[in-house]
């Protein structure tokens, strides 16, 4: 089981808030906490070093934030997803942190169960979006286009970008769809090219302010 275990880093500027993440994740058999940072830059660095799974990162910290420290995660093309965790008085910064490379938020509130669920869900390739943020796209204008890239969609890649949104791994739409996984693969490529998008975050981002859903 220890390769299908997920690795998590955990970057906060609070030490309570990382002790509590930890003992919250340390029960889990299927996740391990391999590592710490306080601020950005040295959640980036730890990133690059440590090849997490998965890193929690806070958005509000000292030096370097959150948003930026994503921004440079994407640069390197670190492969680790990232979940942002937030305060509810923090909304306003997770839909800059989603336009950042985030695939998803939780509370800093979040009970264990709920917390590992986001954890494996981002993990398996989702993306999570809650009706609140969805709001916040919808009534903000991102700079990525109109409906005019959309048009150069086929039908096929229409009904993956809306399973997308709806935050499915590649894996679900392929059964969805009835088609093979690489296919799939396939078609968000081309649609991230198309949209001129850098990752399926901001497909979904991009699918939910255009109303592209199933």
């Amino acid at each position: 089981m220890a390769d299908k275990v997920i690795r998590v880093l955990l970057v906060d500027d609070h030490q309570v808030v990382r002790r509590g993440l930890r003992t919250f994740l340390e029960v889990q058999d299927d996740i391990e906490v391999v590592g710490e940072a306080s601020d950005g830059a040295e959640g980036v660095a730890r990133a690059e070093e440590l090849k997490p799974d998965v890193v929690l990162m806070d958005v509000k910290m000292p030096g370097m934030d959150g948003i930026e420290a994503l921004r440079k995660l994407r640069e390197l093309a670190n492969g680790a997803k990232v979940l942002i965790v937030t305060s509810f008085t923090e909304q306003r910064t997770v839909v800059p942190a989603l336009r950042a490379g985030a695939s998803g938020y939780v509370y800093k509130d979040v009970d264990p169960d709920a917390l590992a669920g986001a954890i494996r869900s981002v993990h398996a390739g989702h993306v999570l979006l809650q009706p609140e943020v969805a709001g916040a796209l919808l009534s903000q204008d991102d700079g990525h286009g109109g409906t005019g890239r959309g048009s150069t969609l086929t039908e096929r890649e229409k009904e993956v970008l809306a399973l997308i949104a709806d935050g499915r791994s590649n894996r679900e739409i392929a059964r969805h769809l009835v088609l093979s996984e690489k296919t799939v693969k396939t078609h968000v490529s081309n649609i991230l090219m198309k949209l001129d998008l850098a990752d399926r975050t901001q497909a979904a981002l991009w699918a939910v302010r255009h109303g592209v859903t199933g």
